[in-house]
């Protein structure tokens, strides 16, 4: 297992080298940039983004607005303004040097965990990250935790009475659930239940409410769940699908193996059978697969989510840092989460060895 786990963190080194050569070249090589940006709120031709970056060697602020295209003569729109202020801004932004110059110091960096600061929010990076991190988890573990407390029991009945009424309705409302997107049904609360046309239940943005460290700790705590019924809900309600049926379809394959007829045939009752020795083995590949679901509900999940209610998260951070080209933000940010991605992939696989002892990642013979 050592010698396993030792191959694999050595894998991961290529592996994320790999993930930033790509996404730096594809960045870099795209129209809209930093540059771009203030050049078109200075000639009047951006429209909006209300951060600020300061000139170097100056006092001066310059708003930035939406990218635009760079065009001809490398920065569209920059007739009419000084060739050093041009050059002073490709300083400021690093763009006087060449690529594989800017790409090999910024994975210097990184690798001493310097990720540098926000072009547009001056700013560190990891101090953005941190200040966003509560609100990502919070989303990712709550969702995660229902998607799997309601997906596996779900399953597991299906299975049991596979083929009768429970299981045909139930399969109609996970297909249904399955078929709105979580966006979709996020504007749907807003408007039910969220004072839009009906009722007034529930807040419509933010974790908590503004008095919320005023408040007693009893409180703190309602306050914080009552914020976050209604976009836990949106992300749940399409994240149950393909969990719930992957449960059914293992319990169905374990149900049907020969060790279940030997258990069944001693005398067993069923539900010894079914938790005693079906749910071992039919749970391996639901529960293995733990660590990697919720990254992918944190990181990817929760972006649409974060925006419809006003969630200050890492989903709407890194939407706005992509909209507005913060290099820093997106290279930082992919970075620690392409890491993290990686390392529960590992753990993923070292959890297949902890439900059932009998797998091993060793070679035969070896």
């Amino acid at each position: 297992m050592t010698a396993y786990i030792a191959r694999r963190l050595l894998l991961m080194i290529p592996t994320l080298f790999g993930i930033m050569v790509i996404n730096f070249v594809v960045v870099q090589l795209a129209p809209g940039g930093p540059i771009e940006q203030v050049i078109a709120q200075l000639t009047g031709e951006g429209t909006s983004i209300t951060e600020r970056i300061t000139r170097t060697g100056t006092g001066d602020t310059l708003a930035v607005t939406q990218m635009q295209d760079g065009g001809p003569g490398r920065y569209r729109g920059a007739q009419g303004l000084d060739p050093e202020f041009i050059k002073e801004l490709e300083v400021r932004f690093g763009f006087d040097k060449p690529m594989h110059e800017r790409f090999i110091k910024m994975m210097g960096n990184y690798i001493t965990l310097d990720f540098g600061d926000s072009f547009f929010r001056d700013r560190p990076v990891v101090e953005l990250v941190i200040e966003k991190m509560p609100v990502s988890i919070s989303l990712g573990i709550w969702t995660t935790l229902l998607v799997y407390l309601i997906s596996i029991p779900l399953g597991v009945a299906k299975a049991v009475r596979d083929g009768s009424r429970f299981d045909i309705w139930t399969s109609a409302v996970v297909i249904v659930g399955n078929a709105i997107p979580s966006f979709l049904f996020a504007v749907i609360l807003l408007v039910v239940f969220a004072g839009g046309s009906y009722f007034d239940w529930f807040p419509l943005r933010g974790l908590v409410s503004e008095n919320w460290r005023e408040m007693p700790w009893p409180e703190l705590v309602l306050d914080y769940l009552w914020h976050m019924v209604l976009p836990i809900t949106a992300m749940v309600i399409g994240g149950f699908a393909t969990l719930t049926m992957l449960t059914k379809n293992s319990f169905l394959d374990q149900i049907n193996q020969q060790y279940v007829v030997t258990a069944k045939s001693k005398g067993l009752s069923e539900g010894r059978v079914l938790y005693g020795h079906i749910f071992r083995n039919a749970m391996l590949i639901v529960i293995a697969g733990f660590p990697s679901a919720f990254i992918s509900i944190l990181f990817t999940g929760s972006v649409l989510i974060e925006i419809i209610f006003s969630l200050d998260g890492l989903g709407l951070l890194g939407f706005e840092a992509a909209f507005a080209r913060d290099y820093p933000v997106m290279f930082g940010t992919l970075f620690f989460f392409s890491l993290l991605g990686l390392g529960m992939g590992l753990i993923g696989d070292l959890m297949y060895t902890v439900i059932d002892p009998r797998i091993t990642f060793e070679r035969v013979g070896a």
